[in-house]
């Protein structure tokens, strides 16, 4: 999985950092951090999301909007990275648990 490089901008405030028990199961079978999707997260790099998503995201940096990201894993499984509009609050879920 790509990480973010160290050197790059940090774009917005996270706010409180969350995870449900199912996005934490998944991380721990794999073997990855959470901070790993948190990193690429707050850095612009939204995951495997399509161009118009990612696009709407630029949007909502600016704007003050909603932030998703996706991130498909070697299982297949996918997490979000949520940040709200306000950016009190980053989750990390399973999109089942949405």
């Amino acid at each position: 999985m790509k990480e973010a490089s160290k050197n790059q901008e940090i774009l917005f405030s996270l706010g409180d950092v969350v995870a449900t028990p199912g996005a934490l199961e998944i991380l721990m079978k794999v073997g990855l951090h959470p901070g790993q999707l948190i990193t690429r997260h707050v850095t612009g790099d939204w995951g495997d999301l399509d161009d118009e998503d990612k696009k709407e995201n630029e949007v909502s940096l600016e704007k003050g909007h909603r932030l998703l990201s996706s991130y498909k894993l070697e299982t297949g499984e996918k997490i979000w990275v949520i940040t709200e509009g306000d950016r009190s609050v980053t989750t990390l879920l399973l999109p089942d648990e949405y």
